[in-house]
């Protein structure tokens, strides 16, 4: 007797969803794991929960100074650090923190793509530059990774966790090119999942809301600067509005441990992505009533980082001095 063909589907269907509730969950303790960006903010966040559940650790990034102290702190902790001074958007330095995750660990069980920037500004301020160098830092460095670390991700039956934002689900006003780039990860993060998963390596792409990581002051802002930083940098550290880094990254790593396609994290992430969902009209002429309250462009292209346009503001929120200093954000 031949079965329906629906009957067939859903019986598949049935057995995959099966198969994912009753699979053991991705043990961290003693896996590899290469994080870019992982000095600070968000990433020294991970690293920290990592090194809490065993992990051994390589953290990326551009300066030295930095990765040092992160690394100082966590071997006080007792996890085992590897440190990598490097851009992401090249290819020798991308290949060469792959290989110091080899030889200073075995081996690579877990990439972590963190590294990113933030522009801040009036789409009019914004030129195909900035666009470019976003996209070549939020996207293109994902992929060089992965393709870097694929070899040992394939032989290890490792993970890749991606960091998105809610705003690859929607755009936000004043963050065109970020918005775009993150689009762009979270489209590869899809792609990457589909096409690895037949090869043993599983893709997690997280989409965190605002958090408080003290890294506004790396933002890159155009326009009204000190309007249009003092309103990131306060909605960044909102009580309610934002949420804290550590719960952030135990999150993010849960997600990643469960083997989540796509994780939203955070409430008011999941409130926005749902709306996005359900209402897009609506929601997309809420986000065009937004802009019009927003800083008016100027006529200058001129970028300045977040930290040379601090007011005594934002330099006295509390929750953002905390984070600042609890994240190894602030100038060394």
């Amino acid at each position: 007797m031949r079965l329906p063909k629906r009957l067939l589907l859903a019986a598949g269907i049935g057995a995959l969803a099966a198969r994912r509730t009753w699979q053991a969950p991705y043990e961290l303790r003693g896996r590899s794991v290469l994080i870019t960006g992982g000095s600070r903010g968000l990433g020294l966040a991970m690293a920290r929960e990592l090194a809490a559940q065993g992990a051994a650790l390589t953290l990326m990034a551009r300066h030295q100074d930095a990765l040092d102290h992160a690394a100082a702190e966590l071997r006080a902790r007792g996890a085992r650090v590897q440190t990598v001074a490097g851009d992401v958007t090249v290819q020798a330095d991308v290949d060469r923190a792959v290989q110091e995750a080899v030889r200073a660990h075995g081996g690579l069980d877990v990439l972590i793509s963190n590294a990113g920037i933030i522009q801040a500004g009036p789409l009019a301020n914004m030129t195909e530059a900035d666009f470019r160098e976003i996209m070549e830092i939020n996207a293109f460095a994902t992929l060089r990774l992965t393709r870097a670390a694929l070899p040992q991700l394939r032989e290890r039956r490792g993970r890749i966790l991606i960091v998105a934002s809610v705003g690859s689900k929607f755009a936000v006003p004043h963050l065109g090119p970020y918005s775009v780039s993150k689009f762009a990860v979270a489209g590869l993060g899809q792609a990457l999942r589909t096409e690895l998963a037949r090869e043993g390596v599983s893709v997690t792409t997280v989409h965190p809301g605002l958090m408080q990581t003290g890294s506004a002051r790396q933002v890159t802002v155009k326009g009204q600067y000190e309007k249009e930083y003092a309103l990131f940098a306060t909605l960044d550290n909102l009580p309610v509005v934002s949420m804290d880094a550590p719960s952030a990254a135990r999150r993010i790593l849960k997600a990643l441990v469960r083997g989540d396609a796509d994780a939203t994290i955070g409430g008011p992430a999941t409130i926005m992505r749902l709306a996005q969902a359900l209402a897009p009209q609506l929601t997309a002429d809420l986000m065009a009533l937004t802009n019009r309250m927003l800083p008016a462009p100027t006529l200058s292209q001129q970028s300045v980082r977040g930290a040379e346009v601090e007011t005594a503001m934002t330099r006295q929120n509390p929750l953002k001095q905390r984070a600042e200093k609890q994240f190894n954000e602030l100038d060394r």
